[in-house]
């Protein structure tokens, strides 16, 4: 697809990770009643998994959980897991459950994808390595509201608000995405979907793998769901690793806020790195002239649109841009050929790869992206508060502030949550590395700071001079790679905090 409706869909799948209403809170059971899951049976996996993982040999199976834990003998649904086993039973110590983020990423090939990478042998023979589908998405019960990338809800980051009537606008977006998902809800599973939920699954599929306790590695909300099964089952969480951390166990309006602080601590990389190629792409001779050339693009696009894309539409590309330095040459592509006004060499630059899609779509990973995070917690309901609070942002943090406080469907969401959010429980084992970029676009430092000090002596903070998402085996910064095989392999913990140099 080329022009505004390729761009959008690539957008929205880009930054799939990368947030109230009323009514009783009842906590539920850290584990169901009655007999437990079934052992595991491996087989071959689906074929798109397969294609997904090759060359690298994945085996898959299912367990079966209940949809509601708190109802004993009530509706059950199948997860589906998969597994890179060790080859060297006497170095495996067990199993390394992992979660690419989201909510709403397909994590069957996630075992490949970190071979792929050159995650350390080490690792491999040390654990077998747990891919799965969470609940809700891809090959796991799969869910959707009927999202389309033609439809006006596209991306689960709402797009950058201009004045107050552009965030009333997007009110009757969002109410609407909300009612979509209500009238989808035949089964009545949505409400389900819940990080508190997803972390007894992996307490399910731990014991349906036969493991006293599991070790885990989750990047992005995967360390919300790492830090909720860490909390609630500490005593069967072996070596937890969170990386790119969002600094709680859900994520709330607060922590979708800080995506604009993130984005502000990161672009002067980017700006950096086109002011040294100032000759090639004419974006400015310096980081604040690249920054100007930014921001008065965008003003002029939210006036005067081209190729289908506007200053909305460029903040949102920027945000997914951001995530990784490789993608710097096609933002500076971009900014080069939306100055110009050229709609042909726009069409031509390339969108950021889609990087969570899974195997039902991008409906699949929008309808789990807004289930859990409003089902996690409580939102603001008034429209005014979003006015206020993006009114504060576009100021505190022009790039970005505008979108990432705007409002959400969480806002109108027809399901009250059913249990707090999961409390951090520092009681427990020292078994929880922190690993965090210094910046980081949709997890900016502070996350992994608010996670050290929330699981206290429990956790030490592994804090990393780089740019991006994402930091061991992602990020090539050789310190955070060596401290964190060391840790998993060998169960060396720093002493205290340490920050990695950069490369």
């Amino acid at each position: 697809m080329t022009g505004q409706r390729g761009i959008r869909r690539s957008t929205a799948l880009a930054v799939v990770l990368s947030l109230g209403l009323s009514g009783s809170l009842v906590t539920g059971p850290a584990v169901a009643e009655g007999a437990g899951p079934s052992p595991v049976r491996w087989g071959d996996c689906p074929e798109d998994v397969v294609a997904g993982a090759a060359p690298t040999v994945l085996e898959c199976a299912t367990v079966t959980v209940p949809v509601d834990y708190a109802v004993s003998d009530g509706a059950e649904i199948d997860l589906m897991i998969s597994r890179l086993a060790s080859t060297k039973p006497d170095k495996r110590r067990g199993t390394l459950m992992l979660n690419p983020g989201g909510p709403g990423g397909s994590g069957l090939t996630q075992p490949a994808f970190l071979v792929s990478q050159g995650i350390p042998t080490s690792v491999l023979d040390s654990y077998d390595l747990i891919g799965m589908d969470t609940r809700g998405i891809g090959r796991s019960a799969p869910v959707g509201c009927g999202f389309t990338p033609e439809g006006p809800y596209f991306a689960n980051i709402p797009p950058y608000a201009v004045d107050n009537a552009a965030v009333t606008a997007q009110a009757e977006v969002a109410r609407e995405a909300a009612e979509q998902c209500a009238r989808e809800d035949d089964e009545g599973v949505l409400r389900y979907l819940t990080t508190a939920n997803t972390a007894r699954d992996l307490d399910r599929i731990r014991a349906a793998l036969g493991e006293e306790r599991t070790s885990f590695l989750g990047y992005s909300y995967g360390t919300a769901l790492g830090a909720a099964y860490a909390s609630m089952f500490p005593e069967r969480s072996d070596r937890i690793v969170l990386d790119s951390n969002i600094g709680d166990t859900h994520l709330d309006q607060d922590g979708m806020r800080r995506y604009a602080l993130g984005t502000e601590q990161t672009f002067p990389d980017f700006a950096r790195w086109a002011a040294a190629r100032h000759e090639s792409y004419g974006l400015g001779r310096t980081s604040a002239e690249v920054r100007r050339t930014y921001l008065a693009l965008a003003a002029r696009l939210d006036k005067a649109p081209v190729a289908g894309i506007d200053g909305a539409l460029l903040r949102q590309l920027t945000f997914a841009y951001l995530f990784k330095e490789l993608r710097y040459p096609q933002l500076a592509q971009q900014f080069q050929a939306l100055r110009s006004g050229d709609a042909a060499a726009v069409r031509t630059a390339r969108t950021p790869e889609a990087a969570a899609d899974t195997p039902a779509g991008p409906d699949n990973s929008l309808a789990v992206f807004l289930a859990v995070t409003c089902n996690d917690v409580e939102w603001p309901e008034k429209i005014g508060a979003y006015r206020s609070s993006v009114a504060e942002d576009r100021e505190r943090y022009p790039l970005f502030g505008a979108a990432a406080a705007n409002i959400t469907p969480c806002a109108f969401w027809p399901y009250a949550p059913a249990e707090p959010p999961v409390p951090v429980d520092d009681d427990g084992p020292r078994n929880i590395l922190l690993v965090q970029n210094l910046r980081d676009v949709p997890t900016p430092h502070i996350g992994g700071k608010m996670l050290r000090q929330k699981f206290a002596d429990r956790s030490r903070l592994l804090s990393v001079d780089d740019s991006g998402h994402g930091s061991y085996v992602l990020s090539g910064n050789p310190c955070a790679l060596n401290t964190t095989t060391r840790y998993l392999v060998t169960g060396e913990m720093p002493v205290k905090d340490t920050l990695c140099p950069a490369k």
